[in-house]
């Protein structure tokens, strides 16, 4: 029974620098588990943020995994494996974190044909004073007008 959780990045030095024993694929309701043994200790693969067991959906996904960290032998054991417990999930934050980043997006977009805009404007420039008389005489006009 596992007894250490390890995430992608210390797996990777571990399998890099040649520390892992064994790999057993362990067949899950809902997808498949690694498990590692380092030095008599058992290890499972566990997702970075929520900390649990991450579960691969498909074999042949966790194969390709496996082999980018230069694992290729394992042992899978799929007695408790159950393809009826495979569902498509929603991360909910990530679809947040996508919208926000679109609109960011959209945003730099309208932001950059603006500046663009006003660096092409023909029109003369303006000293600062000038500037500053009219937009002094707007706000007395509307002050005059609510009164």
């Amino acid at each position: 029974m596992p007894t250490h959780h390890l995430d992608h990045a210390a797996l990777r030095r571990l399998a890099k620098a040649g520390h892992v024993n064994a790999t057993h694929i362990v067949g899950q309701p809902g997808g498949w588990a690694v498990q590692v043994s380092i030095n008599q200790d058992e290890h499972v693969l566990t997702a970075q943020r929520s900390g649990n067991a991450r579960l691969f959906k498909k074999l042949e996904t966790l194969v390709t995994y496996l082999h980018q960290l230069g694992i290729d032998h394992f042992e899978v054991d799929s007695s408790t494996y159950d393809p009826s417990q495979l569902s498509t999930y929603q991360r909910p934050d990530r679809a947040d974190a996508l919208k926000r980043a679109h609109e960011a997006s959209a945003y730099d977009a309208w932001f950059i044909e603006q500046v663009e805009a006003s660096l092409n404007d023909p029109s003369p420039a303006m000293e600062d004073e000038a500037v500053e008389r009219i937009f002094a005489a707007r706000r007395a006009a509307l002050r005059a007008k609510r009164h």
